[in-house]
């Protein structure tokens, strides 16, 4: 009990000698100098988060004999980002026949990993559905990344083959097939489907059932041929990016000329597919007629029995050479796609009233890695339109903005005491882009806007108001911080109840351990998740996730940098203590072992 005592002292002289400090930060925190700069952060490119879930049954020997459909997704893998995108693998047949967690790709290593497990999948009797799409949307809750676009690519005929020994009916199968669905629904995760129908057996109601749902697009074809065609247009549709068709050539034996434009300086990727039954060798030249190597720092090179994908990195603008030659007679197909790091944001209205007759004018600019882009022609490549709805009786209205400057701007005329909804779609020829969208109520004159954009001045009476509540909020928050210090002792000795629930996923295998239960009695003041471990040395980095007792007998979770902690499929914040009740669940991912960490909290 002494000792306790003097601990507390030290602790509260060292305190009381950081409150000038304290006092400092908290000045800082709260001064309106510090709000102007929240919503600066960068803007980042999109990534993917993609699940490939595959039909491995015997029946796609007739649909796909040539396995065209591994060709096609390793395609698919090779267009994916350079560094960000995941990619996990679920093979099927009326079980999980083969999986691979997603997997974050960082290098051409990486791609290669994902390339040699598809290469390894192998076939086997029966079909269910079901299996695949519940393990698929599994993959996707264990491993997706919150700031990513997620996503799952189907290739299968659609048609279920059970086992009869095994017991399971129709009925039980399409159950689980609609609760995986709905699951997928709910969290976000859009279903692409490819119906192969090289037999004619496809069930197409079922597959193109799967996509609208949940918001995906579904594909049919009766040659596997076309894979790699519809694997183009769904990686494009996902980032909402454009295939830009090029027209085929049929190979002479000698190098052709084909002409790659890129559009603007914006292209962070340009993605050149090759596509022939036989070998074909390229050559490249830059806007100014340099060759350029292939592969090279700025062009890689992927290659396999049906595709050359070449991928040039921040290209300069211009008319880039490609010169293909082929074995006489093939058919050689090509289609370009572009990615892009531009956003399409809607400029912040007037802090004002609106109501019926009232003309509101639109300004809305893109962006590229969080900065404003002022290169005119960029604009003037686009077509832009405001899509105004009227929430009241549906209608849409699409007004042409004019994009004669660096920004597309119009005008938008209120007909009625209604609530609308506006947003802003611009494109061209590779690729289109939404802004978020802004809200207009008509009947109470009230605007739902983004915040001021950078630079922008409130309102002299907002100033004002402004500065006293910052004050208010510093006194508060000062207080609070205080109090919170006054709690420590208490605190420091306070016990827990009940138990945690322990499961630790491996990300590379999709191996899972067994449920163990931790009791948590035996902890006072906090623990941390490495301790529910064991103190397991390469688990070292869960070290970083705290529990301390909350309320009512909760717990309250903190995790430090480089943590992630989900729950209901979404990133978490526990910056200032993610509350636990008895029967909560969170995910915790572990970036340097690749395991994730599933616990239950029970009492």
């Amino acid at each position: 009990m002494l000792r306790t005592e003097r601990n507390f002292r030290t602790v509260k002289n060292r305190m009381l000698r950081l409150l000038p400090l304290l006092l400092l930060v908290l000045c800082i925190t709260v001064s309106p100098f510090s709000a102007g700069r929240a919503g600066a952060a960068s803007a980042a490119p999109s990534h993917i988060d993609a699940v490939l879930l595959i039909d491995v049954s015997n029946s796609m020997n007739k649909s796909d004999k040539n396995k065209i459909a591994n060709e096609a997704m390793k395609m698919f893998i090779d267009m994916l980002s350079t560094q960000g995108d995941k990619v996990g693998i679920v093979a099927y047949t009326d079980k999980v026949e083969r999986e691979k967690a997603l997997l974050g790709i960082q290098s051409a290593g990486d791609k290669q990993d994902l390339k040699d497990f598809i290469d390894g999948l192998s076939r086997g009797p029966y079909t269910d559905l079901a299996i695949g799409m519940k393990e698929a949307v599994k993959v996707l809750e264990n491993g997706s990344d919150p700031s990513h676009e997620p996503m799952i690519v189907m290739l299968a005929d659609g048609n279920n083959d059970l086992n009869e020994a095994s017991g399971r009916k129709q009925s039980d199968s399409d159950q689980e097939l609609k609760a995986a669905v709905e699951a997928a629904k709910q969290k976000g995760y859009p279903v692409y489907t490819i119906g192969l129908n090289a037999d004619g057996k496809l069930n197409k109601n079922i597959l193109a059932g799967l996509s609208s749902e949940t918001g995906g697009k579904a594909f049919t074809t009766n040659s596997a041929d076309d894979l790699p065609q519809i694997l183009s247009e769904i990686f494009a549709s996902h980032l909402k990016l454009k295939v830009v068709p090029v027209p085929s050539i049929t190979a002479s034996g000698d190098f052709q000329d084909v002409t790659v434009n890129i559009p603007n300086s914006s292209v962070l990727e340009a993605n050149i597919s090759i596509m022939s039954s036989k070998p074909v060798t390229a050559k490249l030249s830059d806007p100014s007629g340099k060759e350029v190597a292939i592969p090279s720092d700025k062009v890689l090179l992927s290659k396999s029995s049906t595709y050359t994908l070449i991928k040039l990195l921040s290209p300069e603008q211009g008319d880039w050479k490609l010169q293909v030659k082929g074995v006489p007679q093939d058919k050689i197909d090509i289609n370009l796609v572009f990615n892009y790091d531009l956003e399409l944001k809607l400029d912040a209205l007037p802090a004002k009233s609106y109501g019926k007759g009232d003309k509101v004018e639109i300004s809305s600019h893109l962006y590229s890695n969080g900065a404003e882009v002022t290169e005119a022609s960029l604009y003037q490549e686009m077509k832009a339109v405001l899509l105004a709805t009227d929430v009241d009786t549906g209608q849409v209205q699409e007004i042409p903005l004019d994009n004669s400057g660096a920004a597309f701007k119009g005008a938008f005329e209120i007909q009625d005491s209604h609530e609308y909804k506006l947003k802003v779609r611009a494109e061209e020829s590779s690729f289109y882009r939404e802004s978020d969208e802004l809200t207009i109520n008509a009947k109470t004159g009230t605007v739902a806007t983004a915040p001021p954009s950078a630079g922008e001045e409130p309102a002299a009476e907002e100033k004002s108001s402004g500065t006293l509540y910052y004050i208010i909020g510093g006194a508060v928050l000062l207080l609070a911080a205080i109090a919170a210090f006054l709690l420590l002792r208490r605190k420091a000795n306070r016990g827990f109840v009940g138990q945690m629930v322990v499961e630790v996923l491996d990300n590379n295998t999709g191996d899972k351990t067994y449920p163990q239960y931790k009791k948590l009695s035996g902890f006072r003041g906090k623990f941390t998740l490495h301790q529910l471990l064991q103190l397991a040395p390469e688990l070292k980095e869960s070290e970083k996730l705290v529990f301390t007792p909350g309320t009512n007998d909760r717990l309250l979770l903190r995790s430090g940098e480089g943590i992630t902690v989900e729950r209901s499929g979404r990133a978490a914040d526990t910056s200032r203590g993610l509350e636990m009740k008895s029967g909560d669940r969170v995910t915790v991912s572990l970036q340097t072992v690749d395991k994730t960490v599933l616990l239950e909290y029970l009492i």
